[in-house]
């Protein structure tokens, strides 16, 4: 019985140390001012391996005195990865900024003069450049309804009808 409970408790404990790897990028719709606000959820681990790995650059998003520099980065790379088409008409990422809380990374868009539309394309191709087992979560809300949807490698584009 013993043995047992240790066979359960390496397993949980090999839980903790295998490596996942995923985003979540949440897209709300605000009617009243007409935009769409965005925030993307990334590892922060990852989002300066792909910054390193992209721009050829050590980043390290703790260091406050790079502020501009990872802000220039971040924009760049999620611009090139994060693409929305609002009823058949592509539509530009503002960035507004980041934030980095204990292990992850919050990065803040807003897309300007959306009003009211019937259908949102998306492209996530957020991480997928660095592993091929990435993930993007994608929730996006109108009036009040929430819908998802999960994207695994290499799948990149999504749909949302409201």
């Amino acid at each position: 019985m013993a043995l047992l409970s240790y066979k359960w408790l390496l397993f949980f404990m090999l839980g903790f140390y295998h490596p996942f790897y995923v985003s979540v990028t949440e897209i709300s719709h605000n009617a009243q001012e007409a935009t769409l606000e965005v925030s993307c959820k990334i590892f922060a681990d990852d989002l300066e391996e792909i910054l390193k790995k992209n721009y050829g650059k050590p980043v390290d998003l703790g260091a406050l005195q790079q502020r501009a520099l990872h802000d220039a980065l971040i924009t760049g790379y999620v611009s090139k990865n994060l693409a929305m088409i609002a009823d058949g008409k592509p539509v530009k990422l503002n960035y507004i900024g980041y934030e980095k809380e204990k292990e992850s990374v919050f990065c803040y868009f807003e897309v300007r003069d959306v009003p009211a539309f019937k259908k949102l394309d998306l492209r996530n191709s957020l991480l997928q450049d660095l592993n091929d087992q990435q993930i993007n979560i994608m929730h996006v809300i109108v009036k009040g309804a929430r819908k998802s949807y999960k994207l695994d490698y290499p799948k990149n584009t999504a749909s949302f009808v409201f």
